[in-house]
């Protein structure tokens, strides 16, 4: 674990073991019992590690929860997910101050009043010995979905599904004994448990974490190649920052390139091949599974595509009348269930039977499979759109769009028109020194319309910030909802260029 000030901290597999045994028994001794909820609120730090090893060991549930909480989020948490006990930094117990409960209160780091030191745990027994056993499919992980269309879903993972369902994760990112991984990820979503826990672990990896206060592009490249990292995995909002640097100025050390969280556009893994050499391989998964899809080391990669399923998963796309064919929702087989699947949500019976409960697992995606078996992303259900009768997949557009070399991210959406029913509005952000003028608006439409088809051209464009979820995810759900808010089509807003506004285009 390396800091922004260059300190550093190695931690040894046995020197993991017995730290984790003695954080066991200090919680057990703070009333951690088996089947207790333990909502987690800590930045990378040791203790979270330590922490999670201790839970399984005592079979109590681990609720990871990102630092950018706030205590109305807390109070949801504590509330609707029935935590018994809170670990928290000294700056996150500030938040629950006006979060009341009952539960067990327990700092790490500096020494909070009211609350139990986790200090405490270096005196307790280096010896753990569990109450009983733990069964495989006994409760270990729960989840909060990052809410990109709605309220937070609670997923339930077991000592089974997450620990050894993230095989098909290690097999993905081709982990080997002496790598030394990067996952650039924040704790308290499931990708930072993927690839920063389960998926290196399972393969004896050494787990690198660089600490910043604000994610610095050029710092985290000097790290890369200061510190030898061998395997790199970050979301694509990372990787569209990393290629506004000179990538070949840097000598990395990097065997194996992964993108994860969201669809990579082909343009920057692209950018990437032509400065290092190699490809970043895209995955897909989602914090109810492991990697389902994916592109796996020595197979060939087809740019843009999602790969293969993974081993462990029989995936089916199904049509709207429910019937499997080469497009549709992303489905898994469920006679038999993948061990990786979760359990289900625990606050929604009712869907959880619809999900889990039938031949298939739908997960609201929807894809294209080509001849040679490789799947192809085409949108979330519900971002997917019609204009003029042919259908849209917004990731389609938006990767076309980033080619250009003004524009550093963009989210495609509906807006209503009277005579298409709707039309595709891009949503840009501009790279920096790029003024939002009429001028960048007209060089993007021409660029665009030499690379899509009429029928799938952006008709609008607004230069703005894009809505992200707290994990970075783009909610496309919520520019949606600005498009067919009241009097929006009345008139452009700052920024708001049209099709129609450049009589040149004609």
């Amino acid at each position: 674990m390396v800091e922004e000030d260059g300190s550093e901290t190695r931690v040894s597999f046995a020197q993991m073991s017995e730290r984790s045994n003695r954080v066991a028994n200090f919680l057990r001794q703070a009333g951690v019992k088996r089947g207790d909820r333990v909502l987690v609120m800590l930045p990378n730090v040791v203790p979270l590690w330590e922490i999670t090893l201790a839970a399984m060991k005592l079979g109590a549930v681990i609720s990871p929860a990102t630092t950018l909480l706030v205590a109305a989020d807390l109070q949801d948490r504590i509330d609707r997910g029935e935590m018994r006990h809170v670990i928290a930094d000294a700056a996150g117990s500030e938040r629950f101050a006006a979060v009341p409960g009952s539960y067990t209160r327990i700092a790490t780091g500096a020494r909070v009043p009211g609350w139990l030191s986790y200090a405490d745990a270096d005196a307790a027994p280096a010896q753990f010995q569990p109450d009983g056993p733990t069964q495989a499919t006994d409760p270990f992980l729960l989840y909060f979905t990052s809410g990109t269309t709605a309220k937070p879903k609670m997923v339930l993972h077991t000592h089974q599904s997450y620990p050894v369902g993230h095989l098909s994760t290690m097999y993905w990112i081709g982990l080997r004994p002496d790598d030394v991984h990067l996952n650039i990820s924040s704790p308290g979503w499931a990708k930072h448990a993927w690839s920063c826990f389960f998926a290196p672990w399972n393969a004896g990896s050494t787990i690198f974490i660089y600490n910043q206060a604000r994610f610095d592009v050029k710092k985290t490249l000097e790290v890369l190649v200061r510190c030898k990292v061998t395997t790199l995995c970050a979301p694509p909002t990372v990787w569209r920052a990393l290629i506004l640097e000179d990538l070949k100025a840097y000598p990395v050390a990097l065997r194996e390139l992964i993108g994860a969280g969201e669809p990579l556009n082909p343009e920057v893994i692209e950018q990437v091949r032509a400065a290092w050499g190699m490809t970043i391989r895209d995955g897909y998964g989602q914090t109810e599974t492991t990697c389902q899809i994916g592109n796996s080391p020595g197979q060939l990669v087809k740019t843009g595509s999602m790969g293969k399923p993974m081993p462990g998963y029989r995936i089916a796309l199904i049509d709207a009348d429910g019937k499997e064919g080469d497009e549709g929702e992303i489905g898994i087989r469920l006679k038999p269930a993948p061990v990786a699947l979760m359990t289900g949500y625990i606050d929604n019976a009712e869907r959880s039977a619809e999900l889990l409960g039938g031949d298939y697992y739908r997960t609201s995606d929807v894809a294209s499979r080509d001849a040679d078996g490789y799947y192809w992303y085409v949108g979330r259900a519900d971002d997917v759109f019609k204009s003029s009768d042919y259908r849209i997949s917004p990731f389609e557009l938006e990767s076309a769009l980033i080619e250009h070399d003004s524009v550093a991210e963009a989210a495609v959406v509906p807006s209503p028109d009277p005579m298409r029913l709707s039309v595709p509005k891009a949503y840009i952000v501009l790279k920096p020194g790029v003024e939002p003028s009429r001028g960048t608006a007209l060089a993007i439409f021409r660029f665009i319309r030499e690379r899509l088809a009429p029928y799938k051209r952006i008709r609008r464009i607004e230069f703005s910030e894009l809505p992200k979820t707290i994990s970075g995810k783009i909610r496309r759900v919520e520019l949606r909802g600005v498009e067919t808010a009241p009097g929006t089509q009345s008139a452009r807003r700052t920024n708001e260029y049209w099709e129609e506004d450049f009589p040149e285009l004609k």
